[in-house]
């Protein structure tokens, strides 16, 4: 595939995924302030971050490293062997969830029944759903080689719709359930996401599409493990490869969700103050999962194909080098405006935010300096996910090893911080913490691409470097938008309000004009790429 063809899918891939995360998530947004009003923040706690941690924690040991490394590459392969090998991560997530199962029951502090009942059917739920999710890991991953651009969006999607639809339900017919009523709509969630993907491929294997694009599975027996004779069972390539990345989801799982592990196994928030934290951390997280989320995923993708890991710059075909390159600085240049736009708007809307969205259990105490510390942090998560998703498409086996080093030293500082800035600033703290991590893991990406691209005449890097212009209006916005909170909002009024938006809005409408003028090669490639209908040439 040529690498236009690639970068067209992609793109494709990404824009498609971010608007179909939106319409679909709006529903869900809608649904989840709904059920804020009707639940114990205790409950909210448990749930949200308790078990919510045993799942994501499974799920990443479990297969985080067989995507990353049967993703690499071209499509162009032995597919009986990855499949094989992704197989692999159902024991592999049995062995995880039963061994974490009786962690969370066994060695951690148990909720108040009387608060917080059937705790433990919850863990068995949450530690099966995770299993459930595994089976369709040979499906995901050949559509994501593939660029299946609605696929996945759409499947994650109808899942997550299921499981707010029957959480409300239930939350108003039966809500002294408690747990069970999380616990049924999890297992729901991971039925029917696996059931899409599997619907999906029994429709599509076999037809004439599948026929015309040469897909080189053409039945859904094949999807299952097969023993092929007179050779090895797996690719010893990408088992090697999946060894090294295993070594360093462990690490970043740590770093991804350090926050959530001191919280659970240190204890230093109550599970009221945990279920307040984690909502501020959700409401956050929109925007990288609705935006930042799809374009890291997709562009990996567009990375280890267009370019071959392990491989200098001059060793590379200098079309796609320049192609990468190109693409790398506009895309880092975008996250990083994305980023700056959330961090300046949000600080000052913050409070307004939690308050129509939560009432007052999220408008009063820590919650809206959590949001104002969340929309800092936006911007290193932006950065971070570009740099990152390039870096690890390129890394060979002997430099993963080498980050995992680097990941070891940064887990236990960023541990260490968390539990020592906590004490001192609260759950603020688990923030400040994160931009400390996010800003280390920038700073190792970026050394690794100036280091990349030094041999040659392009710098990526110069992405990160918006116009003069444009950040003397972020700063003016900034400081208008602090003032106008201060004397509109938020205990003055709905008519208060709605100045102090008016105001953000002319704010906003200046920053996005400015944007337009000083950053037209961006505007370009967004409309080009990520907004135009028509196939690229």
């Amino acid at each position: 595939m040529a690498s236009q063809d690639v970068l067209s899918q992609t793109t494709r891939l990404a824009s498609s995924s971010a608007l179909l995360q939106v319409l679909f998530r709006a529903v869900t947004f809608g649904l989840n302030a709904f059920t804020l009003r009707h639940l114990s923040r205790e409950l909210l706690g448990v749930v949200n971050v308790r078990l919510t941690l045993l799942y994501s924690t499974v799920l990443f040991l479990a297969r985080e490293a067989f995507r990353r490394a049967c993703l690499s590459g071209s499509t162009k392969r032995n597919w009986t062997k990855t499949i094989n090998l992704l197989w692999l991560t159902v024991p592999l997530g049995v062995f995880w969830s039963v061994f974490l199962g009786l962690v969370w029951l066994h060695l951690l502090e148990v909720p108040d029944p009387s608060v917080v009942p059937h705790y433990q059917a919850g863990v068995v739920a949450f530690g099966l759903s995770a299993v459930i999710e595994l089976l369709g890991e040979p499906f995901w991953v050949l559509a994501q080689a593939h660029l299946f651009v609605r696929l996945k969006v759409i499947a994650e999607s109808l899942s997550v719709v299921s499981k707010c639809v029957l959480t409300v339900v239930l939350v108003i017919l039966y809500p002294q359930w408690g747990l069970h009523i999380f616990s049924l709509a999890q297992l729901l969630y991971t039925s029917v996401l696996v059931m899409c993907y599997i619907i999906y491929f029994g429709m599509f294997l076999g037809s004439p599409e599948a026929t015309k694009k040469s897909f080189p599975v053409t039945r859904m027996k094949a999807l299952l493990p097969k023993v092929v004779e007179d050779e090895t069972f797996l690719n010893w390539k990408e088992a090697r490869l999946t060894w090294s990345f295993f070594k360093q989801s462990f690490l970043k799982q740590i770093l991804t969700e350090g926050e959530r592990y001191v919280m659970t196994f240190l204890n230093v928030l109550n599970f009221g103050d945990q279920g307040v934290y984690d909502i501020v951390n959700n409401l956050g997280s929109l925007v990288a999962r609705f935006i930042f989320l799809p374009i890291e995923e997709s562009f990996y993708v567009f990375f280890a194909k267009v370019l071959e890991r392990g491989k200098n710059v001059k060793d590379q075909k200098q079309d796609d080098i320049a192609m990468a390159a190109n693409v790398l600085e506009l895309l880092l240049k975008l996250v990083l405006l994305i980023g700056l736009t959330i961090t300046v708007f949000g600080y000052a809307f913050s409070q307004l935010a939690l308050d129509i969205y939560g009432g007052s259990m999220l408008s009063s105490g820590t919650g809206p300096n959590l949001l104002r510390c969340y929309s800092l942090y936006v911007l290193f998560l932006a950065i971070n996910g570009v740099t990152e998703c390039f870096t690890f498409a390129l890394m060979c086996k002997e430099e993963v090893d080498r980050y995992n080093f680097v990941m070891l030293a940064l887990s236990f500082t960023f541990l260490c911080i968390s539990y020592f800035l906590t004490h001192w600033h609260g759950s603020v703290g688990f923030i400040l913490a994160n931009c400390f991590n996010m800003g280390i893991r920038i700073a190792h990406s970026t050394h690794y691409i100036y280091d990349y691209f030094k041999e040659s005449t392009y710098r990526p890097l110069t992405g990160l470097l918006p116009s003069p212009v444009l950040i003397l209006v972020y700063v003016v916005s900034g400081v208008i938008t602090v003032f106008s909170e201060v004397f509109f909002c938020c205990d003055k009024g709905w008519m208060a309000r709605l100045i102090h938006i008016s105001i953000g809005a002319v704010c906003f409408a200046a920053t996005i004009i400015t944007m337009f003028c000083t950053e037209t090669k961006l505007v370009h490639f967004v409309r080009s790429q990520f907004l135009s209908r028509k196939p690229k040439e």
